[in-house]
């Protein structure tokens, strides 16, 4: 047991911390980063994690969902510091991030699949820098020997064939939307969603005028207004299907979200069958059982035949 438990919440964090002896656990939520969305009140094996819908004003524009965390009931596992597709969440052990399920291999990590080749990058073209809704992304130009360059337009053409293109992009926040990759020349970024799903509005369930889905989604595209009928709609390339918009929908109705895949490292546990279960659904995770069990069967055969070959 914990000698000293604390918490404490101030307008930028939501602190959580148990003294022990020779250890400090401690979870840190980072208001700044947190959009409200459902990933880590759904994965939460302890239901710790609660959401607090804010309250909304005829006319102004609805805000995300608040997070709370109950102290007594958190046992600083790092499942949602894992599964929180914008990196909101951290939980440390004595000033480490050291995730305990991730060490014992009974949880896995989410795969962000970014790929940059910035040899197809033009030196003055900074496209991904300024689509990017959650600014993670960050180009500099080097020269030959490596010096960064301040102003790219203060150089002569001749100047600019010798640059060196660096993309930064701060990958533990990036839910890989993808808005990047579809602004940037063929073949400079390439980005894999983590979260599959489905998402679709029934316009004739909303309520007239509402906006609350688009004015919290935090990937901007994802969702937008359309002029013909002035409803909302999806843009499925870019959503990355947090829940966000769901949370905050007035209507249960009236918009539906469903994951289908979650990209993640290799594991075989029953902790995360339970949480891909609350984060898809009961067919899902049976097909990913159905899909390891199938992969192991083969892997067996393949060794055995390997075997008898020799």
């Amino acid at each position: 047991m914990p000698l000293k438990t604390l918490k404490q919440d101030t307008a930028e964090t939501l602190t959580l911390e148990w003294v022990l002896h020779v250890r400090n656990y401690k979870l840190t939520l980072n208001k700044n980063l947190c959009v409200g969305c459902e990933i880590c009140a759904l994965a939460c094996p302890k239901e710790a994690i609660r959401l607090e819908k804010q309250p909304k004003a005829l006319g102004v524009k609805a805000k995300h969902a608040k997070i709370d965390i109950d102290l007594e009931k958190c046992n600083f596992c790092g499942i949602c510091d894992i599964l929180c597709p914008y990196g909101a969440i951290k939980v440390t052990v004595t000033g480490e991030h050291i995730l305990s399920v991730v060490e014992k291999e009974s949880f896995p990590e989410l795969i962000r699949d970014i790929q940059v080749d910035t040899s197809k990058c033009p030196v003055d073209c900074v496209e991904c820098e300024e689509a990017c809704p959650l600014d993670l992304i960050k180009i500099t130009q080097l020269t030959a020997d490596g010096k960064f360059v301040e102003n790219i337009d203060s150089l002569t053409e001749k100047e600019k064939t010798g640059l060196q293109i660096k993309i930064d992009i701060e990958k533990e926040r990036c839910p890989c939307c993808r808005i990047c990759e579809f602004n940037c020349p063929k073949g400079v970024l390439q980005v894999r969603k983590f979260i599959h799903g489905k998402i679709s509005i029934r316009p004739e369930k909303c309520p007239e005028g509402c906006t609350d889905c688009l004015d919290v989604c935090p990937i901007l595209g994802a969702l937008y207004l359309s002029d013909e009928d002035e409803q909302v709609h999806v843009n499925e390339m870019f959503c990355i299907y947090c829940g966000t918009c769901k949370v905050v929908c007035p209507v249960d109705e009236a918009l539906e979200l469903k994951r289908t895949m979650v990209n993640h490292t290799p594991v075989h546990s029953g902790a995360w069958n339970k949480a891909l279960e609350r984060l898809t659904s009961p067919v899902e995770m049976t097909k990913e059982l159905k899909t390891k069990g199938s992969l192991k069967a083969r892997e067996s055969v393949r060794k055995r035949l390997g075997w008898k070959g020799k």
